[in-house]
């Protein structure tokens, strides 16, 4: 049972209709202080309508506004303050919360509709870095959220793995390649042939044309060059998937820009019948002035197919294979343009489901301040990262706590875990600094806090030996702040989904947990028994939330640390 709705519904019906429910829902507040109630109502919208002032208009509702749930229902000066009763309430909310499980605040507002999600997407033979790591954690906390709101979520690793450095890379294997040394050490090596390719093409311009010959040897299916690329791409994925792995990440489709080669031709087509191709300096586009956009460019002079060409194939590709109800693409706020064009050239072609599809952009990941960089080798790779978190917290653990059973499988969750709620706390459009330091603290803002917080509560349920019972509620007022955030919580997961933004779980996490510290601060919860059930109730249900909020952040929640 959802109080902000029902405070939602009953203002709806006392004013007659005169504004939407959803407009209702959305206006509701939090008060600032606790004495001005649970929710507030700003009656200024109601002004226009009622044609009355906020005020008078506050305080001609408040007295109509009556339900089983409400103790009282005041007007402070433009607002209406409604009051819970708390024992009824409290009783009410964690009794829902226990019931359901980790089921709490699962719905079926997503219809069971299909969300292709284009996340991660490394470029094969090249380091998997820190700045793979958004897309990818934004991707999957999205799919988990999704999935909690009744979608079916499908994660796609669009890799890069066609163009013309394909072609540099298989002419430097030849020239200088190891066969026993690329297989034992992959992207390494194949990075460093990359780089000797650029080096030794600075002597000799003659490779650059070498590097050309060979990627249209691949494009024209080639089998030296066909077998080479597989096996580059196989070696490539093996790697990933290590990755991937320690962070208990996997896909549904790993079909990259490859893929799309044979789907190209059909949408140069489509845009040839429609009469949108317009040849411009030998290079075919599609102009879109009336859009305000630069052309979207289709064709190069020299023929070659280009990511717009790609992304137009896999967009319809996607539609006809999952028909989708939307279709969201996890990637960098760099290539804003690049999907206003590609959306509105979908438009263009008269694809309806073109109004569905979605950039989710993030900002950049930042070290010292500045962008990461593999040319000029400013990269921090992502496994290292992970490895070192776990080794820390495996310092941390070994320090405080040195008995704790599966001390190598919490470590994995508790470094894991930092790396990824530092990521995901931030607004995904935000840039984010690197820092080790700051993701492993057990204090502020991070994942070991909200981890050791769930740990505290479960150490508190075995030492009360906890078993469900009838749930009757929490008396003290010290639980009255947890017990509205539990509340919150199937909310907190709808916005979090309708924004596609993770960071409103992550930073609701942080919240709920520093309420329950303040709490066990404050209350000892095992040494009143006529209070001791209440307690641990409450106690239960918080678990139940963090465990559950930190999954659909794509995070462990140990229940020792």
């Amino acid at each position: 049972m959802n109080y902000k709705d029902i405070f939602a519904n009953e203002l709806y019906h006392v004013i007659e209709n005169k504004v939407a429910y959803e407009t209702i829902l959305n206006r509701i507040e939090k008060p600032s202080q606790e004495s001005y109630g649970d929710f507030a109502f700003p009656c200024f919208d109601l002004a226009k309508i009622m044609r009355r002032s906020p005020q008078q208009i506050a305080s001609e509702l408040a007295p109509k506004l009556e339900h089983p749930a409400f103790e009282r229902c005041e007007s402070v000066g433009a607002y209406l303050n409604v009051y819970l009763k708390k024992r009824q309430a409290s009783s009410e909310i964690i009794s829902d919360v226990l019931e359901s499980g980790y089921e709490f605040g699962r719905s079926n507002h997503g219809n069971n509709g299909k969300v292709p999600i284009d996340m991660s997407s490394p470029n094969i033979a090249k380091p998997f870095s820190m700045g793979h790591l958004r897309s990818t954690v934004i991707g999957n906390s999205l799919a988990l959220l999704l999935e909690k709101i009744g979608c079916e979520p499908i994660r796609i690793n669009h890799l890069g793995d066609w163009g013309t450095q394909f072609g540099k890379l298989i002419a430097a294997y030849l020239k200088w390649g190891d066969e026993e040394k690329v297989r034992q050490n992959t992207i390494k090596e194949l990075l460093a042939l990359y780089i000797k390719f650029h080096e030794e093409a600075e002597k000799d311009a003659n490779l650059e044309d070498e590097g050309r010959r060979w990627f249209k040897r691949l494009e024209d299916g080639d089998k030296q060059a066909v077998k080479l690329w597989e096996w580059f791409r196989e070696e490539s994925l093996k790697e990933f998937n290590r990755i991937y792995e320690l962070m208990d990440i996997s896909f549904d489709s790993t079909n990259g820009e490859a893929f799309y080669n044979d789907k190209m031709d059909r949408v140069v087509q489509l845009l040839s019948d429609k009469e949108l191709l317009k040849e411009s300096e030998g290079a075919l586009v599609v102009e879109m002035d009336d859009d305000n956009l630069p052309p979207c460019l289709i064709k190069k002079k020299d023929g070659a197919t280009l990511y717009a060409t790609r992304d137009l194939a896999a967009a319809l590709y996607r539609y006809e294979t999952y028909g989708f109800s939307q279709s969201l693409y996890v990637v960098g706020n760099e290539q804003s343009l690049h999907f206003k064009q590609l959306i509105e050239v979908l438009k263009k072609l008269d694809f309806d489901f073109a109004e569905n599809m979605h950039h989710i952009s993030f900002g950049m990941m930042l070290k010292d301040g500045k962008k990461m960089s593999t040319r000029k080798g400013k990269v921090v790779l992502l496994e290292e990262v992970l490895e070192e978190a776990i080794q820390l917290a495996k310092v941390n653990i070994e320090t405080k706590n040195p008995s704790l059973l599966n001390k190598d499988v919490i470590a994995k969750q508790v470094g894991v875990g930092a790396v990824l709620f530092h990521d995901l706390k931030n607004d995904r459009r935000n840039d984010i600094d690197f820092s080790l330091e700051s993701m492993l603290r057990v204090e502020g803002e991070t994942g070991p806090y909200v981890q050791y917080t769930n740990a505290r509560a479960c150490s508190i349920l075995r030492k009360g030996q906890y078993t469900k019972g009838d749930v009757s509620g929490v008396e003290d007022e010290k639980a009255w702040p947890i017990v509205m955030l539990l509340n919150a919580f199937p909310e907190t997961v709808q916005r979090a989904a309708r924004e596609f933004d993770p960071s409103i779980v992550a930073k609701y996490l942080i919240d709920l947990s520093r309420s329950f510290n303040k709490y066990y601060s404050h209350v000892r919860i095992l040494d009143e028994e006529n209070m001791k059930q209440g307690r641990l109730d409450l106690v239960a249900s918080v678990s139940i939330v963090l465990t559950e909020g930190l999954r659909l952040l794509g995070i462990h929640a140990p229940q020792e640390m």
